[in-house]
């Protein structure tokens, strides 16, 4: 068996060399000749682009008082707002409907990669599938696409193959050679090898043991949210008629006069930030709603069988220093057969994905076993030396990908790995499938359907390379400027910049001084991210409507640290209460609401699985002793628990004054049955946790270890949150 195994490997890694060589050839004599990516821009576009977008009050009346629209879009993820600009731009009048906010569902929980896929060329070549081979085809010519038409949202980025056996360094050479080649002369940058040593330079908490080499290739990446936003924002300053929080309770339907046959012709909504209804008539209406997928398909007939099968995808965030600034990696064949990413992104480092079967739902969690299983994938390959601890999860969510089955084909069972059109009986146009990446090409085939069976009166698509939402005027220097003109930090700039591209200088317009030499600008949310309050303000010009909006998809917090969204959450409430003039019982709830979707949806729950009073005490009777010691330096007369006043008293006593708030903050963290102490069973459990590297970044712990030091001696105790994980 391993013999023949031996010689399998031998005949496809020959065998493919060979077309490598070939292709290789002629792909070197073209990038000698033409050196850079450039994608071909489609003709012009035949409607004028507005000057600023307008208000969600404004897109709302539009929708109301509009007799007919050309086109009418269900869903404001990147298919669905890419289906609107397509239409928008081919002059189409384009109304678009989301029931929560733009990209709020699995378009923000992506692997953030825009990718041709791998794993799916090494299928199509194993398998010799022709589809997923066009399917890779296609993605990694959108993929030049979109780097091109959004450059501030998107960047190639190197990811590491590390090798740890000799026969598969030329396996995976091959692979990825015929991958760069697939891309043609869309490649982003050629692939190449590395020695061990010099892969170990490049991503030095790389396991060493029986590593051989690395075979490094380019993927791009991007911002997904912020991408999703940028197309919803383009298309309405193409004419498009978006409103997020606009709920389809049912679609409309006529006869046909021709036929006498029943056709959609429009929906029933509902604004849910207001309970308004109303209806929106349009002559062609599309399904692009990921996930739910089959509830408005039997909003059209229920009696159709469902055809979407969700799968639930896993990431953490795990501090930055667990990666390279600027190398990913990928790990081919994990113990469960899945694929692995380790990323860099935001100056943090994304771990993922899982891959298992789930029901719809608007609110996936992330649970403890999947984060679990990347972790210990993610200490698979990195060095002994460092320990991945538990506690170093900043951040975890879940994504729904809509795999689908097509119902036009005889193995209804079979998963579609590419994008399905289809056509109802009554005119429901539905589009499902795909990825992130193919969104333009699948909002193209949309529309051409749409054109084609409703009989519209529109040329061909016009979004290969339209710049998107922040494209026109950007630069990779534009950042000088904003640090230049108008005083910000030069992390502020940068961030705003690769943000909101050309329209930085917007945000820069209305960020309060701060009445310190520098920044003379922009006042952070919190200290250790780039996000300011200006932020905050323009956000809500960008149709953000609750504090949800403004910690995940706004800015991206929320993915980043939950603790320190959690932190910022009531400021950003106040602003936004502010500008949407809220009353006081509504920043309460939107505060509430943003804690709980901090605690359920992106991983602060297994926060406090981690440190709860059912916790066991693992210490060794040496250390149950020493930790005593300091927990009783602080409890003088022996109560068994310490309070803010004992704090207070051992801090003055070397001379370190903490507010009163900070304080409580401080031992709340730790107050685990919340009844304003801190008891030495508690403190027991915490030391315990931190031991096994189930909770880090804890500021009591830091406090009491610093004081116990410095008893005597005059000194600086931080306080700062350190960025802890979950």
């Amino acid at each position: 068996m391993a013999f023949r195994k031996a010689v399998k490997g031998t005949v496809l890694i020959g065998g493919g060399a060979i077309a490598t060589v070939f292709g290789l050839s002629q792909f070197s004599q073209y990038r000698n000749k033409h050196g850079t990516l450039h994608v071909e821009a489609a003709e012009p576009v035949p409607v004028p682009m507005k000057n600023h977008f307008p208000t969600r009050e404004e897109q709302l009346l539009t929708l109301q008082s509009t007799s007919e629209f050309d086109v009418l879009v269900i869903g404001g993820g990147a298919t669905g707002c890419g289906c609107a600009l397509d239409a928008a731009t081919r002059g189409l009048k384009t109304a678009l409907l989301e029931r929560d906010d733009f990209s709020s569902g699995t378009s923000s929980r992506s692997t953030k990669l825009i990718h041709g896929g791998v794993r799916y060329l090494q299928k199509a070549i194993m398998k010799l599938d022709f589809e997923q081979y066009k399917m890779v085809k296609e993605a990694l010519r959108e993929r030049a696409n979109l780097l091109e038409i959004a450059p501030h949202l998107s960047a190639p980025l190197p990811i590491m193959l590390p090798v740890y056996k000799w026969w598969q360094l030329p396996y995976y050479w091959v692979g990825i050679k015929l991958y760069d080649l697939v891309a043609g002369n869309q490649c982003l940058k050629s692939s190449y090898v590395l020695s061990k040593s010099r892969a170990l330079e490049f991503f030095p908490m790389l396991r060493k043991e029986k590593l051989v080499g690395a075979i490094v290739y380019y993927d791009g990446q991007h911002n997904d949210a912020r991408m999703n936003l940028a197309i919803a924002l383009t298309a309405a300053r193409y004419g498009a008629a978006t409103a997020n929080y606009t709920e389809v309770l049912r679609l409309l339907k006529s006869t046909d006069p021709r036929s006498g046959r029943a056709r959609v012709c429009g929906a029933r909504c509902r604004d849910v930030l207001t309970g308004q209804e109303f209806d929106v008539k349009a002559k062609c209406v599309i399904n692009a709603t990921g996930p739910f997928t089959d509830s408005v398909r039997k909003m059209d007939d229920q009696e159709v069988p469902n055809i979407c099968q969700p799968s639930a995808g896993v990431h953490i965030v795990m501090p930055g220093y667990y990666s390279p600034d600027n190398m990913g990696l990928l790990d081919p064949a994990t113990s469960d057969g899945r694929v692995i990413f380790f990323l860099p992104w935001e100056k943090m480092t994304i771990a993922g994905t899982t891959d298992s079967p789930t029901d719809v739902t608007s609110h996936p969690i992330p649970t403890e076993e999947d984060v679990n299983f990347i972790l210990s994938e993610v200490r698979n390959y990195l060095n002994c030396d460092v320990e991945v601890r538990r506690g170093d999860v900043l951040a975890a969510w879940s994504g729904i990908r809509p795999l689908v089955t097509d119902p036009n084909s005889k193995d209804t069972q079979s998963i579609c790995r590419n994008h399905i059109v289809t056509v109802s009986d009554s005119g429901l146009v539905t589009i499902a499938g795909g990825k992130w990446t193919t969104y333009r090409a699948m909002a193209q085939d949309t529309i051409d359907t749409a054109i084609q069976t409703h009989g519209l009166k529109a040329g061909s698509s016009r979004t290969v390379g339209l710049q998107l939402e922040g494209a026109q005027d950007w630069s990779p220097t534009l950042y000088i400027r904003l640090v230049q003109d108008y005083g910000l930090e030069s992390e502020v700039a940068q961030h705003l910049a690769s943000t909101y591209g050309d329209k930085a200088f917007e945000v820069a317009k209305i960020a309060q001084v701060t009445g310190k030499r520098w920044p003379i600008v922009g006042k952070r949310l919190v200290s250790e991210f780039p996000y300011i309050e200006a932020e905050v303000v323009y956000g809500v010009k960008e149709y953000a409507r609750t504090a949800v909006d403004m910690i995940s998809r706004r800015t991206r917090l929320a993915f980043l640290n939950v603790q320190a969204a959690e932190e910022a959450l009531p400021r950003i409430v106040d602003i936004m209460g502010k500008e949407l003039n809220w009353n006081e019982q509504k920043k309460r709830e939107e505060l509430e609401a943003a804690k709980k979707f901090l605690y359920y949806e992106m991983g602060y729950k297994v926060k406090s699985d981690q440190l709860t009073d059912r916790s066991e005490i693992t210490l060794v009777p040496s250390d149950i002793e020493r930790y005593k010691k300091r927990f009783h330096m602080f409890d003088k007369e022996k109560k068994g628990f310490i309070t803010i006043v004992d704090v207070q008293r051992v801090l003055e006593s070397i001379s370190v004054q903490i507010d009163e708030n900070t304080l409580h903050d401080i031992l709340n963290e730790v107050d685990l049955n919340k009844n304003g102490q801190v008891e030495l069973n508690e403190f027991l459990q915490l030391m315990s946790a931190i031991q096994k590297g189930r909770v880090s970044g804890s500021r009591l712990a830091v406090l009491m270890k610093t004081a116990e030091e410095n008893l005597g001696r005059r000194v600086v105790i931080p306080v700062d949150r350190s960025g802890g994980g979950l």
